[in-house]
């Protein structure tokens, strides 16, 4: 069922140059998949082939520049996938924004920038490479990267990120049993705090949706956040992601810290849930 081994396997991986992406790719090249890492920093691509190079595997990855919220530039990329590699095996929508901000300043380009890479990034992933993962026949498996923050009751200064997050958690739940009839598995990782360059997500904002941005100054405080000693490293989530993947584990979950909010929030959903339907009495009106 899905994937069995990464041998002779191709994957596509989205913010594929750093962080958690990065840690992915490594573990999957390492284990025989060829990788194609996909990525909106040039930059972050060069560091990212540095590291393969002195690892040795360089003949184990490709890169490309992509802006996930571009569904032409996603649609080039599957024909590219198709055309050179027959197609991808194994798909991880990584590419996330940590959006972080005042809910009462928040704007609509605010809006569409979180929900525009969190999660329309991902669907653009899955509408552009779905239908040759079925074309193929091969079966296959496709991973996405959501978070901690979409399973608690988050503060509002991440309440879009927690939403955007929070989609893509029951999109994926949804379609898991439509695509395994197609020999395709899926798994979300939800990852806590992870060494990675999230912080920098004010530079990765498109220029059309600076200026009427309000989280101008969040963003230039995120950006000098130091990542903590203590945190966990992305080739550690990787090999925790691949397991997921050959076992088809629907949830890859990093850390425990929000164990107790997660069980809070749920049994407060529960308590709130009548045991029948509300039925109305003769001197109820709506």
């Amino acid at each position: 069922m899905g994937i069995t081994t990464f041998a002779g396997k191709t994957a596509f991986v989205t913010g594929g140059a750093s962080g958690i992406g990065l840690g992915i790719a490594k573990v999957l090249a390492a284990r025989g998949a060829q990788v194609m890492i996909a990525d909106l920093r040039p930059d972050h691509i060069e560091d990212a082939l540095a590291d393969f190079a002195g690892a040795g595997q360089s003949n184990q990855v490709a890169t490309m520049l992509l802006d996930v919220t571009s569904r032409d530039a996603y649609a080039e990329a599957a024909a590219k996938m198709q055309a050179d590699f027959g197609g991808v095996d194994i798909l991880v929508n990584n590419a996330g924004v940590g959006l972080e901000g005042p809910v009462l300043g928040a704007t609509y380009a605010d809006y569409d920038f979180g929900f525009g890479v969190n999660l329309g990034g991902v669907i653009n992933g899955f509408v552009s490479f779905l239908p040759q993962m079925v074309a193929h026949g091969r079966g296959g498996h496709i991973l996405t990267t959501a978070s901690l923050a979409a399973e608690v009751v988050m503060p509002g200064w991440m309440a879009i990120y927690a939403a955007s997050k929070a989609a893509v958690c029951h999109y994926c739940e949804a379609v898991k049993p439509d695509l395994a009839k197609e020999n395709i598995g899926v798994s979300i990782l939800l990852p806590g705090p992870i060494k990675s360059n999230i912080h920098e997500t004010g530079q990765n904002r498109p220029e059309h949706l600076r200026a009427a941005s309000g989280f101008g100054d969040s963003e230039a405080q995120l950006a000098r956040r130091e990542v903590g000693d203590w945190w966990m490293e992305p080739e550690t989530v990787g090999h925790m992601c691949a397991h997921g993947i050959l076992a088809d584990r629907t949830y890859i979950v990093t850390h425990g810290i929000f164990r107790e909010q997660m069980e809070a929030r749920s049994r407060a959903v529960l308590e709130a849930t009548p045991a029948a339907d509300f039925q109305m009495g003769d001197g109820d009106s709506i």
